[in-house]
């Protein structure tokens, strides 16, 4: 019963908050797309002067980020795919969901690693976040590992959507299923192309910070 629990949780705080939070994310990051750098600082500004701004992160993010990400790692290290014997397409879709999760983990801790964890050192500012974006994806390796990153990232809040449905008893029978399937896979695309569209528009120039780039130069030589 345990385990019963720690999945039921673990399902639930997939989208309950870290799926708000991540459509919240893809937004933000979506306003550098509509409306270039200037849109983008202030949806970021908007969000860093929330009240309590530091409380509603570690009790509504952070932990239970830390949760879902290590306990999805125990789920993946169990999971025993028979994709092998039977191609199904679920079977395939169970497979693939722990893939995606290990690589978004390892994607999300970078991701934390070059952005608010820089802010949290004081390193960089909220107001260079888009400099440091734009570093990031101006380098082809980078962009391809981001891409990648968004993607699994993308399904695997996509189908773990669609999962929860199916497991706390809201689609129930093969059509509601089947529906749900449809929509859900189409909210992956969606999502896939508005942050692929995102990580394109940090490349654009307005975004380059000379001063983002001179402490990335004085980091790797130090």
């Amino acid at each position: 019963m345990k385990g019963f629990y720690a999945r039921r949780l673990h399902s639930l705080l997939g989208v309950i908050p870290l799926g708000a939070f991540f459509i919240e994310h893809m937004i933000t990051n979506f306003s550098a797309y509509e409306g270039g750098k200037e849109s983008f600082d202030k949806s970021v500004a908007f969000l860093n002067n929330l009240p309590l701004v530091l409380v509603l992160e570690s009790l509504f993010i952070f932990l239970p980020l830390i949760y879902h990400g290590v306990y999805g790692l125990y789920i993946a290290y169990q999971a025993k795919p028979n994709n092998a014997n039977y191609g199904y397409e679920r079977n395939w879709r169970y497979t693939l969901q722990r893939i995606t999760g290990v690589i978004t983990f390892v994607y999300i801790v970078w991701h934390v690693f070059e952005t608010r964890f820089q802010v949290a050192l004081g390193n960089v500012t909220h107001e260079q976040l888009g400099g440091v974006m734009y570093n990031i994806v101006t380098n082809p390796v980078t962009f391809v590992l981001y891409t990648i990153g968004v993607l699994a990232a993308s399904f695997h809040f996509a189908n773990g959507l669609w999962s929860f449905l199916v497991s706390w008893g809201i689609t129930v029978g093969p059509r509601a299923q089947r529906v749900s399937s449809y929509v859900c896979m189409t909210l992956f695309v969606i999502v896939s192309i508005m942050f692929i569209l995102s990580l394109v528009a940090f490349r654009n120039m307005e975004f380059e910070d000379p001063t983002v780039a001179l402490q990335a130069i004085r980091h790797f030589v130090a």
